[in-house]
């Protein structure tokens, strides 16, 4: 079971992640300026052993990001909460089940990641965006083939042939 929440954005390919995940939950953190804004792990030897929801003091500078793979059990798990003092089933909850009974790993992110929480991390969701968009549209315009640029009735000139591969 994947769950991503909606206001995250991702820079890495989890396929093989998916492909792989068999039981437990895995988690994906990255390091921020504010982790208090988040559900923050705390570490022992790159190990989870535990999340706070946005802790005041933070005992790490990592981020758990909206991003969980569960196993099945995840619904038996949900179904066990309760709500919190903010009147809300927390996903942080469902996270410590798993770390508590020892079958939660953690993978460090290599590329960007942002929530869209906040006034500035929404502009720069936007941004990470606008470049993601800008590289795919440059990107296809550079590998469009002959015959696109022909039926678009572009002019390409013969030593161009060697460069459209």
């Amino acid at each position: 079971v994947a769950v991503i929440l909606g206001d995250n954005i991702f820079e890495d390919s989890f396929a093989d992640d998916f492909a792989k995940f068999q039981s437990g939950a895995r988690f994906y953190l990255k390091e921020v300026p504010d982790p208090e804004r988040f559900g923050v792990p705390e570490l022992v030897d790159d190990r989870i052993i535990g999340i706070e929801e946005k802790p005041a003091r933070p005992k790490s500078s990592y981020a758990i990001t909206g991003l969980y793979l569960y196993d099945n059990t995840v619904f038996d798990v949900i179904k066990s909460l309760t709500y919190s003092a903010r009147n809300e089933l927390e996903i942080t909850d469902v996270n410590n089940h798993y770390v508590k009974n020892g079958n939660a790993t953690g993978s460090f992110l290599a590329g960007n990641w942002t929530d869209a929480g906040t006034f500035e991390s929404l502009y720069k969701a936007n941004i990470y965006a606008r470049k993601i968009s800008l590289n795919k549209t440059r990107h296809n315009r550079q590998h469009s083939s002959l015959s696109d640029r022909a039926d678009s009735h572009e002019e390409v000139e013969s030593n161009s042939v060697f460069n459209l591969a």
